[in-house]
């Protein structure tokens, strides 16, 4: 059984709490408290953050009284008490009969799932979930006089809690900047020390893209890209040239290196090794999936190329724009040597022979609907989504533009999509820039790439699609990338072989490997449909000769 829709994976009907355990590094022993009622990134607190100085009563006792709709009495409380509240469609497995599901996700926080046969009836059990444990955090510590803007804590209840010591001393649980401010600090000091590490290598950190893991240990970057351009060089069928060395696309291939060696601690035979990976396995399915209150967020330098820099006076409404302008800005974009062309322009169509690729924006979209872990990887896992998109670009006033094309564009395909596939929608915000000021992208050809366990960065040429002479880290005499497809065909075989999954060590070709990932195809071709049919444009596919090569 499966509801559809958008949500956070793992035990959607659980407890769902955030706490902080500042003690301890990320990614290390997790195994006392993997059975705590408390998500990452939002510890808990005495305080409820709030600005209002009195309890809001009067809305309360009208909820209480069944005067007010549980979602209409949830918004008020929200805007009242100033924090931001999304409904959000979701997805799980495990009841029996078709059922519709959502959950109240608070200034990031997930609440309990509510579900119902009808959408309305899901909303409603949905808010009266959240409402329960708001209205009880909100009766039971009241509203400080020294308060400060934030959503209120989830309660903390003991009896439900293993956490009891870390390092000989009582678990520290404290309240802590939200998410989005967390973000961009955790990429700055990566950034920021990568930086001071190869200083030679400065000037290709203009553009920035990173995938942070926040987790009951802490808030980390694990995957962090640089670029903004992508090859001359034509396909060749050796899968060691990168074609698209973008921010946004060398970290999502970064993410696959560090998804890949967690992927090998789980497999690894090892219980103290499989601790430490991120990943927790389905018993029914054997699908893993990210461990319960672990949640993956995308902070952005600069909006993406593509649609999301579409005009913020554009609207999709015929009567303001004529549909040639709306299909113009918001249909899908390529890129041919870094330079991004609308699909229904003249100029795109006298490209020729030129590499393409889809736009960065594109991209993204399409991997909140595919994954950002690829065909290779689903074999083994279920969808990876980002829960948020972080933009923080001081040039950019609103993420309309990315909302739209990422999130708007999308709407309405989930129904028609395969096991564990759906439209996940994350928070999209604005932010602090990660990126220090003086960072001047002069070396706008090069791409940096990075993730969490490397030793050594490693830098490409974005316009050959190779490693540099120069670059810290080298695979090989031939420069071929440790993002390129052939490195990824020969992490996917090891795994497969910890994995004992001897039908995947069958297929000869990268392409054979991807193909035999039927659930992830099948989502694929649905999207490129859906995007064709509603007049978004033909997705740009690869010449097949890039992809038929063996080990």
């Amino acid at each position: 059984m499966m509801m559809r829709g958008s949500s956070s994976r793992g035990s959607s009907m659980a407890h769902n709490h955030w706490t902080n355990i500042s003690s301890r590094p990320p990614f290390s022993d997790l195994s006392d408290i993997n059975n705590n009622k408390c998500l990452p990134g939002q510890p808990s607190s005495t305080k409820i953050n709030s600005k209002p100085k009195t309890l809001p009563r009067e809305h309360i006792d009208r909820y209480k009284r069944g005067d007010t709709h549980p979602v209409s009495a949830l918004y008020q409380l929200s805007q009242v008490l100033q924090f931001q509240l999304d409904m959000k469609e979701t997805v799980t497995t495990g009841v029996t009969g078709f059922y519709f599901a959502f959950c109240a996700v608070i200034d990031g926080v997930h609440y309990k799932t509510g579900m119902g046969i009808t959408k309305k009836e899901a909303r409603a059990k949905a808010a009266e979930l959240a409402l329960e444990e708001l209205i009880s955090s909100l009766e039971n510590d009241g509203i400080p006089s020294d308060v400060s803007e934030g959503p209120p804590p989830l309660p903390v209840r003991e009896k439900d809690s293993t956490i009891t010591e870390v390092h000989s001393g009582r678990a520290v649980i404290e309240r802590k900047n939200p998410i989005k401010d967390q973000v961009p600090v955790v990429v700055r000091e990566m950034f920021t020390k990568l930086m001071d590490s190869y200083p030679e290598f400065s000037g290709c950190g203009g553009t920035v893209a990173a995938f942070v893991m926040l987790s009951p240990a802490g808030c980390e970057v694990v995957a962090l890209g640089t670029g903004s351009s992508n090859t001359k060089s034509s396909p060749a069928p050796t899968g060691r040239i990168l074609h698209d060395s973008h921010a946004a696309v060398t970290a999502r291939r970064s993410l696959m290196r560090f998804l890949y060696r967690n992927l090998l601690l789980f497999f690894s035979k090892n219980s103290a090794l499989e601790e430490k990976s991120v990943f927790q396995q389905d018993q029914t399915t054997k699908l893993l999936s990210l461990k319960n209150h672990f949640t993956l967020h995308l902070y952005l330098s600069q909006l993406p190329k593509g649609a999301a820099q579409i005009p913020s006076q554009l609207r999709l409404n015929p009567l303001s724009i004529s549909a040639w302008e709306v299909n113009y800005q918001i249909g899908l974009h390529a890129v041919v040597e870094g330079k991004v062309f609308s699909k229904f322009s003249s100029s795109y169509e006298q490209m020729g022979s030129h590499v393409v690729s889809m736009s960065a924006t594109d991209k993204i979209m399409q991997w909140q609907v595919l994954g950002f872990q690829g065909a290779l990887l689903s074999h083994f896992i279920e969808p990876v989504y980002v829960s948020s998109i972080f933009i923080g670009d001081g040039s950019c006033s609103d993420t309309r533009g990315m909302e739209m094309a990422v999130n708007q564009r999308v709407d309405g395909i989930t129904s028609a999509l395969p096991l564990y596939y759906c439209v996940y929608r994350p928070h999209i915000s604005l932010v602090s820039s990660a990126v220090p000021p003086d960072a001047h992208p002069s070396q706008k050809s090069l791409s940096l790439n990075w993730s969490h366990g490397d030793l050594l960065v490693e830098v490409v040429n974005a316009l050959d699609g190779k490693s540099t002479e120069d670059s810290p880290f080298k695979s090989s005499p031939a420069l071929a990338s440790r993002l390129c497809k052939a490195a990824m065909l020969s992490r996917f075989n090891l795994v497969a072989k910890e994995a004992q999954r001897e039908e995947l060590l069958t297929a000869v070709t990268y392409r054979e490997a991807k193909m035999m990932a039927k659930p992830y195809q099948e989502a694929k071709s649905v999207l490129k449909s859906y995007l064709g049919r509603k007049g978004y444009g033909q997705w740009v596919e690869k010449p097949p000769i890039s992809d038929h090569f063996s080990m």
